[in-house]
């Protein structure tokens, strides 16, 4: 009875510190004695795993992300994303990319056979050119798996293995060298959206935040200034603030798109120089504005606001 007992003592403490190495080993990894499992965790660290990623962004792990198959594209097409503007999308709306260190002049792919598995690259058959695109910006080149890729003005475009439904950008910015494609091959970009396909003297533009504005021929905002008076027509901004805020120049009725013609006309300012109205309001650009879609200028002095089509403030208190 003795020697039995101190069997299933012994037994039992096996088991017991048996259990605490398992448990330990599952949490450190230190129990793994093949070197297999190791070598590979090693790997990701160094940047092909889940964990990180390598100078192209992918993760070099095929359990970590499915790879996307290559299919053709088809009818290419654009959406129009709020914060990335303008992007090229294959016929199932997929979006498409490139890659920072590929070139366009000559079109060059250096996405490689490791590379391809995470950004698949687009094939160039059967694809066609979207809507109010020149055809002639589509080529191809060589990929490293032998594809013929698509090129859009000479940059090679891929799809992102992350990326499972339309509409999906996963892939922007990864790595600070993948960027969604805009329709004419460079990287999409809210100010590319913002500037009017067929700039007029006069246009509009729909803002994310703002709504239908009002852009002059450069895509800049166009504001009104609730000093102002429409009837009659004056400018109350005069001497700094005419620097600060140049006015309008007049345009001709023929020059605008989507623009009511109702109190469009032009006036004298007080510094004698002609100014362009909208609606009988005075209307401006603002020199703190930089690019168009900026609209640096809204709500300035609570009295300096973005002008509607019809000649309102967009968002002036009423």
């Amino acid at each position: 009875m003795k020697t039995s007992w101190r069997s299933a003592s012994l037994a039992a403490t096996g088991a017991a510190l048996l259990a605490l190495t398992t448990a330990c080993g599952q949490d450190t990894g230190a129990q793994n004695t093949t070197g297999q499992n190791v070598g590979n965790a090693s790997k990701a660290q160094g940047g092909y795993g889940s964990s990180g990623s390598d100078a192209y962004g992918s993760s070099g792990d095929s359990s970590a992300s499915p790879a996307a198959k290559a299919e053709p594209a088809g009818q290419l097409a654009a959406w129009d994303s709020k914060k990335l503007g303008k992007v090229l999308t294959d016929s199932k709306g997929m979006t498409l990319y490139r890659f920072d260190k590929d070139t366009a002049k000559p079109p060059k792919s250096t996405c490689d056979a490791a590379c391809l598995k995470t950004w698949p690259a687009v094939p160039a058959s059967g694809a066609e050119a979207p809507t109010g695109v020149d055809s002639a910006l589509l080529g191809s080149v060589a990929a490293a798996d032998g594809t013929k890729q698509l090129t859009v003005a000479g940059w090679p475009v891929y799809r992102y293995a992350m990326d499972t439904s339309p509409g999906d950008a996963k892939g922007q910015g990864v790595g600070g060298v993948w960027f969604a494609a805009a329709p004419n091959g460079k990287k999409a970009s809210p100010a590319a959206a913002a500037a009017p396909a067929d700039p007029k003297g006069l246009s509009t533009r729909k803002d994310p935040k703002l709504g239908e504005i009002v852009v002059d021929k450069n895509g800049m905002t166009v504001y009104r200034f609730l000093k102002d008076s429409a009837w009659p027509i004056k400018s109350n901004c005069v001497g700094a603030c005419a620097t600060k805020w140049p006015a309008v120049e007049p345009v001709a009725k023929n020059d605008t798109k989507s623009i009511p013609l109702k109190g469009f006309m032009a006036f004298t300012r007080p510094d004698g120089g002609k100014q362009q109205t909208l609606n009988c309001w005075p209307v401006y650009t603002f020199s703190g504005d930089k690019k168009p879609g900026d609209t640096n200028g809204q709500g300035v002095g609570g009295t300096w606001y973005a002008a509607s089509p019809a000649g309102k403030p967009v968002g002036a208190p009423k």
